[in-house]
């Protein structure tokens, strides 16, 4: 089999890509592992809750805060990320919740 070349700019997307999922899913599953309750998602949510956690709450602090040399995936970032994946997590819970007992509802009508 041919080996595959990628550019340099190729390669570095992909690596920036698999960084962040990579660092998402451990967001989502130390958030999952800290909030209580039984979880109505699987594998999937907690790995899109957790990269939407992972993505917003360092955006968040560099507006707000506008560090120099922020790392987003350092100390800061990771708490930042945490933070915003919670309540992305209640989110989804509350919304969960409502779309179940508007089922409910549905049916008992």
């Amino acid at each position: 089999m041919e080996h595959l070349n990628f550019s340099t700019n190729a390669q570095q997307w992909v690596n920036l890509v698999l960084l962040w999922v990579g660092f998402g899913t451990v967001v989502g599953l130390v958030v999952r592992s800290l909030v209580p309750g039984r979880e109505p998602s699987g594998l999937v949510s907690t790995l899109l809750i957790g990269v939407t956690g992972s993505c917003v709450g360092p955006l968040v602090v560099t507006l707000l805060w506008r560090i120099e040399n922020f790392n987003p995936i350092g100390p800061v970032g990771f708490v930042a990320s945490l933070i915003c994946a919670f309540f992305c997590l209640l989110f989804y819970r509350m919304v969960v919740l409502f779309m179940k007992r508007r089922y409910h509802h549905e049916l008992d009508r």
